[in-house]
């Protein structure tokens, strides 16, 4: 008679846990491979890094760079109502009266570029950039404003152009995260502005502080030497491994390449970030240092001064936020201040990358969430206080410059109304906008996509085509 064998019995837990290990691993697999299906460029890409220089705020474009002498006459006027009805303001009436800008327009350049008298270092490098003053977006408050320009949504939770960029194309240097972010002041969406959304979070923006310590523990701890913060990390990448093996979740296997990298930038990061090293005419060039060689200048110039030197090195995009252009209340004292922090050292960066031969790879972005109106906001939000002259918020139309990275030189592109209120030739809508970046980098924005709750998602969502105008 046949014994009968006896059962392995194994617990509920166990069972499920042992069953779901081949899906799992179909699943990190197929993620892996979704990865590396998106690294690589759809066609020959025109430019090789980003520089975004955003103006947290909103620069006001009548002021800057879309001259309407149509304000003077109109000045202290409301708007025609056909103009105005049924537009989104945020905090002023349709009936507001017009408000000219007091600053002096001139051409620029042999290109002839034109632009105020609050740009005089913006203006010697005006035949290396290309003005766009026909830009559109759909939101009209900082935060959602702020999300939109980088993540093409107004919502939280989507990733932003850097990370989709990082996503696309990795980084050039493995001891170097891909997309770095610097800023000299808070932004109004946060983190959200850098956020790798539902892409891995190897792909987030790495903030960078000012100073020495970019990063929080970047030195070891005292009496701690290299050789034994190595060991602390190999122990925890075992552990971490264990638990990859087990749970297979992708943010596991991303911890463990994070690990690593922040062991390499303990070398990689300390003489990267002291600027000072620079020769003193670099220094002078950006505006940190004054003409009798002391230290001058701003966190934004030494951030557009780290910036060069971080694509120098090979990382992809770097995001910088310069703050203090939200000039609802007196404009006309705040404006000239907010331009003279930024004028040199936006000046100063096109140069360097130019002379080092950069900058026919990297693409700088300049510009800001929104525009502001052509009337004014003398009352303050909150108390409804009389306040010095301003501008609200303005999604209709707004400007911003382009260089380098395939854009053309000394161009201006798109036209607004004689008021500066709408887009009247060659809109570039947000989406446009991405889509065209996305195209110089040599990615088809149709086919940057990432599966994400049964859809494809992307930086363009179903809208954009990319400006070919503006390509040289």
């Amino acid at each position: 008679m046949d014994s009968i064998k006896p059962i392995d019995l194994i617990k509920r837990r166990e069972f499920l846990r042992q069953g779901t290990l081949g899906i799992g691993s179909l699943a990190l697999s197929h993620l892996m491979t979704r990865e590396i299906q998106a690294s690589g460029r759809h066609h020959r890409p025109r430019a090789k890094n980003v520089i975004f220089l955003h103006m947290v705020g909103g620069p006001s474009q009548m002021d800057t760079f879309d001259p309407k002498p149509a304000l003077d006459k109109w000045d202290g006027r409301s708007l025609p109502n056909e103009l105005t009805r049924g537009q989104k303001f945020a905090f002023i009436t349709p009936q507001a009266r017009v408000i000219k800008s007091p600053y002096a327009f001139k051409p620029r350049g042999a290109s002839g570029i034109v632009m105020s008298e609050l740009f005089p270092n913006l203006a010697n490098i005006a035949d290396d950039i290309t003005v766009i003053r026909s830009m559109r977006t759909n939101e009209i408050n900082h935060g959602s404003g702020e999300l939109f320009f980088h993540t093409g949504h107004g919502r939280m939770g989507r990733p932003s152009f850097g990370a989709w960029t990082a996503y696309g194309l990795g980084t050039e240097n493995r001891d170097l995260p891909a997309y770095i972010v610097l800023k000299d002041g808070p932004t109004a969406a946060g983190t959200s502005v850098w956020s790798n959304g539902f892409l891995s979070s190897r792909h987030q923006g790495v903030e960078f502080r000012k100073g020495r310590q970019p990063i929080h523990f970047l030195d070891s701890p005292e009496f701690t030497s290299m050789e034994e913060r190595r060991e602390v990390v190999d122990a925890i990448k075992r552990l971490n491994g264990k638990a990859l093996e087990r749970y297979r979740d992708p943010e596991i296997a991303t911890r463990i390449s994070q690990y690593e990298l922040a062991f390499r930038m303990q070398t990689s990061v300390p003489d990267l970030v002291d600027i000072d090293r620079e020769p003193e005419h670099i220094l002078k060039m950006y505006g940190l240092r004054d003409g009798r060689g002391k230290e001058s200048g701003s966190q934004f110039a030494r951030n557009c001064l780290l910036a060069r030197r971080l694509v120098e090195k090979g990382v992809r995009f770097v995001q910088i936020f310069a703050k203090g252009w939200d000039h609802h209340a007196e404009i006309y004292n705040a404006l000239p201040k907010s331009a003279r922090t930024v004028d040199r050292a936006c000046a100063g960066l096109i140069q360097d990358l130019k002379q080092r031969g950069l900058l026919e790879e990297t693409l700088v972005i300049w510009g800001g969430e929104f525009g502001r109106t052509p009337m004014v906001q003398e009352h303050n939000a909150g108390t409804g206080e009389k306040t010095a002259p301003g501008r609200d918020h303005h999604k209709e139309c707004f400007s911003i410059w382009m260089a380098g990275g395939g854009i053309k030189r000394g161009f201006t592109y798109g036209s607004t109304d004689e008021f500066g209120f709408g887009v009247t030739e060659n809109e570039v809508h947000v989406h446009d906008f991405h889509a065209t970046c996305l195209h110089l980098l040599g990615i088809d924005h149709e086919q940057l996509t990432y599966r994400h709750q049964g859809r494809d998602y992307r930086l363009t969502d179903v809208h954009g085509h990319v400006v070919r105008d503006i390509i040289s």
